[in-house]
């Protein structure tokens, strides 16, 4: 998996790319722990734009970057939701946890 980090003002952007699987667990926690460790930022949006494929321990790890998120005060939105990724999220009521923005 690709992960591109951008931060604009008190928003991080983690952008995905391929497939989002338990092999991609070590690099998606490494992105997220540096922002949060970042006390000015508010936000981690993670874009789900190039992600072609998401498993169960994808659905985990997004559960475990929201509660720790959660206890740094910052806000985890999903975007860029399509296709399979999409139905996926849906299934599992992800929109109920999580902010989701096209």
């Amino acid at each position: 998996m690709l992960i591109a980090n951008d931060v604009s003002g008190d928003r991080a952007t983690l952008k995905l790319g391929g497939r989002f699987d338990f092999h991609s667990h070590r690099d998606f926690r490494s992105a997220y722990e540096k922002i949060l460790e970042t006390g000015a930022l508010r936000e981690i949006v993670i874009d789900f734009g190039d992600v072609d494929y998401l498993d169960s321990s994808a659905l985990g790890m997004l559960l475990l970057l929201r509660e720790k998120a959660d206890g740094s005060g910052k806000n985890v939105v999903l975007a860029g939701l399509k296709g399979t990724v999409k139905q996926v999220l849906d299934i599992a009521n992800f929109g109920k946890l999580f902010t989701i923005r096209p």
